[in-house]
């Protein structure tokens, strides 16, 4: 009933121009924003950003890490899972180690519409460092917005996915760890990149470009006020990427297709452009007297392959070579369920992530742990798109060699795959009674992208007067 009466008074708020703006308060829960923004809501409730707070894997890192550093983690964590929370002194410095984050409200759970659409400014572009208006005005990409009853509109050049820097998304998307370690470098790397460093509109791309697709629709949909199309104005609010949820959450059919769509496109097993051609071999050869060769290259993503928490990444390649009879006379990165790639003692093993270390040179499982990071092994975002120019090839190839008896071998397949969690650091959770063990079984092997070398095709058409796959 109480539900009921809240909805039919929203309702009624949306519709009529003439009652008062809504309170802070009610502005920060993201249930008044669906009443007329119902496409967004949804969108965002089956995001990352809503999930924030609530993965459990967060949780159980959140909670050890307090307890290994003695609390001196602090506020770290919670700025950029629960950033307003900490903004109206829910969680502080005084209680952060001890509270319980289940009992957070509504309007402080996760990464909610108000925090992102209430921003005034960005102190620096690291660790959430933003500030909150905490006014009744909410601010978007779209210009000369139209007024709402619930709230004063302001455009806002920096959520304008045509014309911004990304410094929104960049602020919370780059994390400095306390001892001073860049362990999550996504911003840095698209600044970086020929997307980012480009001001040629047909070139630029940014975060909103590509991680919220932007569709022609009207952004608030009451039929009480007089809202026009948007073309191409309406961004979707899913935000997919790598990350997923663990645990039931709303729309995660939804989630999974989105970061398919949003994955195998970045990737593919392809041979480098050569600079006298726009064609080249595939990304397989098999050369005499053993070696194999797999080169693995990025499009169109704005900054390395994988990003974020690169160091919690496993990415790697799946090669198999077989006879004529089926039989598999090599393979390397055969990772079986719940078993990290670097798990399995492949001395090939062509892995794709970020390799942290502590201070005595032991791999870091945990980023308060982390004294330095190695980034040499990632997949680099394009900085030039002249083929002409040596910075152009910005792909990773692999060798295996002392192969034997290649002769032998008539079909070789290779394909990229990714988990957005290590298994060892999970372990080392649920051992700590921080994750519930059942978290392991849910955690995705996820498909970029394949090739196949053939020995029947191999050396044919673009692949003349090579040992490689055709294009």
């Amino acid at each position: 009933m109480k539900r009921a009466l809240l909805l039919c008074l929203a309702v009624a708020a949306c519709g009529e121009h003439a009652a008062p703006k809504y309170t802070v308060e009610r502005l920060q829960d993201p249930g008044t924003c669906m009443e007329c923004h119902p496409k967004h809501y949804a969108q965002w409730s089956g995001s990352m950003h809503a999930y924030a707070i609530e993965d459990p894997v967060f949780r159980a890192m959140h909670a050890r890490g307090q307890r290994e550093t003695g609390g001196a983690l602090g506020l770290f964590c919670v700025n950029c899972h629960a950033p307003m929370a900490v903004r109206n002194g829910t969680i502080t410095e005084a209680n952060v180690a001890t509270f319980d984050l289940a009992t957070l409200s509504p309007a402080e759970e996760g990464v909610t519409c108000y925090f992102c659409h209430n921003i005034e400014s960005v102190v620096t572009d690291h660790n959430a460092q933003l500030e909150v208006a905490m006014d009744q005005t909410m601010r978007g990409g779209l210009q000369r917005p139209v007024e709402s009853p619930a709230h004063h509109s302001a455009y806002d050049q920096r959520m304008d996915s045509e014309r911004n820097s990304s410094e929104l998304c960049g602020a919370c998307h780059d994390v400095i760890t306390p001892a001073g370690v860049h362990l999550e470098r996504t911003f840095a790397e698209w600044k970086g990149s020929v997307f980012g460093a480009s001001e040629d509109p047909t070139i630029k791309l940014t975060c909103g470009n590509c991680h919220m697709e932007p569709t022609t629709d009207v952004v608030a949909d009451n039929p009480a006020l007089d809202v026009p199309l948007r073309p191409l104005g309406v961004h979707d609010h899913m935000f997919p990427a790598i990350d997923q949820a663990l645990t039931p959450f709303p729309r995660m059919a939804e989630q999974a297709a989105a970061i398919d769509e949003i994955l195998r496109p970045s990737l593919a097993i392809v041979g480098p452009r050569p600079r006298t051609s726009t064609r080249a071999p595939g990304g397989i050869c098999l050369d005499p007297p053993g070696t194999l060769t797999v080169r693995v290259d990025s499009f169109n993503v704005g900054h390395s392959f994988p990003s974020g928490v690169a160091h919690d990444r496993r990415a790697w390649v799946e090669v198999i070579a077989y006879r004529a009879d089926g039989t598999t006379a090599f393979e390397s990165g055969v990772v079986p369920d719940q078993t990290d790639p670097d798990e399995i003692g492949d001395p090939n093993l062509f892995g794709i992530w970020d390799r942290t270390y502590k201070d005595s040179g032991a791999e870091a499982h945990f980023f308060w742990e982390a004294a330095r990071t190695d980034p040499a092994w990632l997949i680099k975002g394009p900085v030039t798109f002249d083929a002409n120019d040596p910075a152009y090839d910005h792909s990773r190839t692999h060798t295996f060699t002392n192969l034997p008896n290649i002769a032998e071998i008539v079909r070789i397949t290779a394909r990229v795959r990714i988990r957005a969690l290590p298994f060892v650091a999970l372990r080392m959770l649920v051992e700590s009674g921080d994750l519930d063990p059942a978290i392991l079984e849910r955690v995705p092997t996820l498909e970029v992208t394949d090739g196949e070398w053939l020995r029947s095709t191999a050396g044919t058409g673009v692949a003349q007067f090579t040992n490689c796959n055709p294009d």
